[in-house]
């Protein structure tokens, strides 16, 4: 198959990893930054240009769009989508689970486990918000933040209301969330592809710091998941609507509660820390879902 890969850097391990996956299984990859991608948009005839060349037709993509080119990425791709290709994870579910907000109002609806965690608006309405997650300790954090950018741990609730007047000074969208003091600042990121989680990984939070995350200096080490966490991970994904996803679990005293589900899963810790090769997995599953170019109809406008 010719595979597009989305990827702004080719050197970052997780598209080095599904380029090397693909080649070994005789695949042809390019790797296409989406920023460099522009579009002509026309009934019956979707082009997709890069760096001045028109795009042949892919049997199939690969967007690893980041958080920070999520509009213009999940255009690229539906783009793509116009000329019936087969993308890994469509762009309404990149979309989805990217809203941070969109995406707990989506797991809530269909009983998910979460923290509770709470929206406003109105400065007023401080108290209140405080008040439904259950006062502090409390974590406060934006909309748009990634790799636990723009997190914040209140201890006290002075502590909560100067974060959220501070969030609201730079007009900015943010949850409240209640403190799962037992997950003991740890978490589980579980890898899913398709109808199967593939892989796990326990994140620790180095000392002082409650985010696990593994660019904050956190620790990886496998474990092993319970039947309930296979089971939410996997509902969490299918709900997002996407094909592969790392849902981010905290282990709580009612059980397993969805932290986020991200569409663009980084490999590198959890391949490392659970020695599965994902990435051959991910090309296993694209080669079960792809039809090869000749078996599609025409692009639709």
């Amino acid at each position: 198959m010719k595979i597009a890969l989305l990827s702004r850097n080719r050197r970052l391990y997780s598209t080095r990893r599904l380029v090397e996956a693909a080649e070994a299984r005789g695949h042809k990859v390019q790797v296409i930054d989406v920023l460099r991608c522009y579009m002509n948009i026309q009934p019956g005839n979707p082009e997709i240009w890069y760096r001045g060349k028109r795009l042949e037709r892919f049997d199939a993509v690969i967007p690893r769009i980041g958080a920070s080119v999520t509009f213009y990425g999940t255009a690229v791709v539906r783009q793509f989508e116009m000329q019936d290709v087969y993308t890994l994870n469509e762009s309404v579910a990149i979309a989805r689970a990217r809203d941070k907000l969109r995406a707990l109002q989506l797991l809530a609806r269909k009983g998910v486990g979460l923290p509770r965690t709470a929206f406003a608006h109105a400065p007023d309405d401080t108290e209140g918000v405080m008040q439904l997650v259950g006062g502090a300790p409390m974590v406060i954090k934006l909309i748009e933040g990634t790799q636990g950018e723009g997190v914040v741990l209140a201890e006290t609730a002075n502590a909560a209301s100067s974060v959220i007047e501070a969030f609201r000074g730079l007009d900015a969208y943010f949850l409240v969330q209640e403190f799962v003091r037992e997950a003991q600042g740890c978490d589980i990121r579980c890898l899913v592809v398709g109808d199967e989680v593939v892989a796990s990984m326990q994140r620790t939070a180095c000392s002082g710091e409650f985010r696990s995350n593994l660019h904050r200096g956190g620790s990886a080490s496998p474990v092993e998941i319970t039947p309930a966490e296979r089971r939410t991970a996997l509902r969490a994904a299918k709900i997002m609507g996407l094909n592969v996803a790392g849902v981010d679990l905290l282990r709580s005293a009612s059980g397993p509660m969805v932290m986020e589900v991200n569409s663009s899963p980084g490999l590198e810790g959890i391949e490392t820390a659970s020695g599965i090769d994902i990435a051959e997995r991910i090309i296993e599953f694209i080669e079960g879902h792809a039809q090869p170019r000749g078996s599609r109809g025409k692009a639709r406008g």
